[in-house]
């Protein structure tokens, strides 16, 4: 039997697992043996945590979700001015904890498979509405409630759409390229509508 307090322990290595073969791979096309085994576990032990593949899958982007989250919650404490709460919801979606290229791969993974699992398009739905509300945090205090929606939509756009182009790319992630990318859109949104930092 295992020891008290292991479970947290194999599920987190069964997640990290997950990621990191889903990363390598570029697909959600693993098998629970081969995550298993470069989780150091049995494929019994994580069929016993998780059941079918499907829910490792779908506590491996809850899993996404909850550290993105834990992220954007500490930047937004941080951010003293609306201008600042907008960069800081970018900045974090292209920190080196979010932007790694194992963990863009499998969003990536994720975004294909929603189209076919109701429960991923959930989640996925869940990470929408959060970005779109984190960014409306800022951008309501600078424009234009209907103008605000339009930008935080865009930008939203920009994050996910420069997550499907590195995840095409080879090498090392820019996170700064993608940053100043987002930043200028939004400093010319801004400036249009008199309110630029």
């Amino acid at each position: 039997m295992p020891k008290v307090g292991m479970e947290p322990l194999r599920r987190k290595a069964l997640i990290d697992a997950t990621i990191s073969a889903i990363g390598e791979r570029g697909s959600l096309d693993v098998t629970m043996s081969e995550i298993a085994g470069r989780a150091g576990v049995s494929s019994a032990l994580a069929h016993h945590y998780f059941g079918a593949k499907d829910e490792l899958l779908a506590a491996t982007m809850r899993h996404l979700l909850s550290e993105l989250l834990i992220d954007t919650t500490a930047a937004l404490r941080v951010a003293a001015t609306p201008r600042a709460r907008v960069s800081a919801v970018i900045s974090v979606n292209f920190s080196d904890k979010q932007f790694r290229a194992a963990t863009i791969a499998a969003w990536l993974a994720f975004y294909v498979e929603a189209q076919k699992s109701p429960a991923l398009r959930r989640l996925l739905r869940i990470y929408a509405h959060r970005l779109q509300s984190n960014l409306m945090s800022g951008l309501t205090q600078l424009l234009p409630r209907h103008e605000a929606e339009h930008v935080a939509e865009a930008t939203a756009a920009l994050i996910d759409g420069l997550y499907i182009r590195r995840a095409l790319r080879e090498g090392i992630p820019n996170a700064a390229s993608a940053i100043a990318l987002v930043e200028d859109y939004l400093e010319t949104k801004l400036s249009l509508a008199g309110c630029a930092s």
